[in-house]
């Protein structure tokens, strides 16, 4: 049996309690112009990619603005939040510790921009954890597909088999199983609706590091 050496982290959602931020940015930016926000507008735009969204933005509610006036104004609101209010989950840096001492290769894997990643890895302490960060917009394609979970594995110099991922959105967990990985669900409230899914598809599901604090789930078993 091969032990897992690697270990792949999604950051928001799954670090650190920030899902709340881009519905915030969203009722904020669109509370500004006198446009309430749909439940239709937001779960639109968790599908998007940062300019796609800006575009979908201008064209479903006429905006003046251009894509990139409104992407630089959204990374400006959500900064803040990211620098001021964002924190860790509980038990995050307990978790990472355990891994670190049992000499697991630690990655990133997150769709953000590093221009809120930097403030809030810094404030929290995670950045002393990470032998590699990678980003979805250096591969070109979302988290349902695999190419940020091998591209992160390839970064860290360990084979897709040899890694586990950790993820709060089915999206996510599906892209790593494709890509060859096993999986761990994190609870979080932003994803609650879809906790049987995740059950279901991911190798295990946690509502907090807590769980797995004395638990060895780095060997493979029969």
């Amino acid at each position: 049996m091969s032990e897992i050496k690697g270990a792949i982290f999604d950051l928001d959602g799954t670090l650190i309690d920030s899902m709340y931020v881009w519905e915030k940015v969203d009722r904020d930016f669109l509370a500004q112009r006198g446009i309430p926000v749909t439940a239709e507008y937001t779960d639109a735009m968790r599908k998007m990619f940062f300019e796609t969204a800006a575009q979908y933005t201008i064209e479903t509610y006429h905006l003046k603005e251009t894509v990139e006036e409104i992407t630089k104004i959204w990374l400006d609101m959500a900064r803040y939040e990211y620098e001021h209010h964002v924190r860790c989950k509980p038990f995050v840096h307990q978790y990472l510790d355990k891994l670190k001492s049992e000499k697991i290769r630690l990655g990133m894997a997150t769709s953000s921009d590093p221009y809120l990643l930097e403030p809030v890895m810094k404030n929290n302490g995670l950045d002393k954890y990470f032998d590699q960060i990678c980003y979805t917009s250096e591969v070109g394609r979302n988290k349902s597909n695999p190419d940020i979970y091998l591209y992160t594995a390839r970064k860290l110099g360990i084979q897709p088999e040899k890694c586990v991922v950790f993820e709060d959105i089915p999206e996510g967990i599906n892209g790593a199983l494709k890509a060859g990985m096993k999986t761990v669900a994190v609870f979080d409230q932003a994803s609650g609706n879809c906790i049987d899914i995740m059950r279901n598809n991911a190798d295990m599901f946690i509502m907090g590091y807590d769980e797995i604090l004395e638990v060895d789930i780095w060997k493979e078993t029969d």
